[in-house]
């Protein structure tokens, strides 16, 4: 099946094109959600969607420069752009970049559905055209047992991580770019040799470093951008999963 990814800071739109849409008869199912152009980014190397459906205007990173950075690191990525500006100036802006479908809100159930089969269409004929599955891209990896050089394990690469996580940029496909591996086989390696998904892993480091801020009673706009998460409100989300509090309800409790 073919996944998708839905990307809105409107959790209603989200919900609506989730539960009103039979992905199964176009072959597609949501594996993934995302409320920002920034939790999307920080997401998409380990959800690895074929199609995006992407709101033009959210905070801090709105879904044009999603969608540039996207398909920058996936060129075939399928993009759907949605908004609620009927403006030509947005639609030109879409034109420049790698974006199947421009659709206004509300969207109409029907025309979601004729763009899903054009995706669909569109994959069908990428992979048919494909000269090799896309499992033998790593094949030319290094050997499962050794990664390059004199590095045995993955502690050079969390070392790395652990350095440069303030970095908003960080992600699976800057590190495996920095390491000479590709974004798949430096998330297989990582999850066999941690025990823990890259996402996890880095979220795991702002987090403790947001952490350690909150005790100082610094605002939670300032500990997330200290942290390399720029987004508050997922930043919000990541906090509150990883410590089981709302991070003012944590500075409430912790404060001297």
């Amino acid at each position: 099946m073919y996944r998708v990814m839905l990307i809105d800071d409107e959790t209603a739109v989200r919900k609506l094109l989730q539960v009103s849409i039979d992905w199964n008869s176009v072959n597609m199912e949501v594996v993934g959600e995302a409320a920002s152009g920034i939790e999307a980014i920080n997401t998409i190397d380990e959800i690895r969607p074929d199609v995006c459906f992407v709101d033009i205007s959210m905070p801090f990173m709105d879904g044009l420069e999603f969608t540039e950075l996207a398909t920058k690191r996936y060129p075939d990525l399928i993009i759907i752009i949605m908004t609620a500006l009927d403006d030509f100036e947005y639609a030109r802006k879409c034109i420049r970049l790698p974006v199947m479908d421009y659709m206004v809100k509300p969207v109409m159930k029907d025309d979601v559905h004729e763009a899903l089969l054009r995706a669909k269409k569109k994959l069908d004929d990428l992979n048919a055209t494909r000269t090799a599955p896309e499992d033998n891209s790593d094949e030319n990896e290094p050997a499962e047992g050794s990664l390059p050089g004199d590095i045995s394990s993955m502690e050079q690469i969390k070392a790395y991580i652990d350095e440069h996580y303030t970095d908003p940029q960080l992600n699976l496909t800057s590190v495996a770019q920095q390491f000479g591996f590709s974004a798949s086989y430096l998330s297989r390696r990582f999850k066999q040799e941690t025990g823990t998904n890259f996402v996890e892993y880095l979220t795991g480091c702002r987090m403790r470093k947001a952490m350690e801020l909150a005790l100082h009673g610094n605002k939670m706009f300032w500990t997330s951008e200290a942290v390399g998460i720029p987004d508050p409100n997922y930043f919000g989300r990541c906090f509150k999963k990883f410590t089981g509090q709302s991070y003012s309800d944590y500075v409430q409790e912790h404060k001297a």
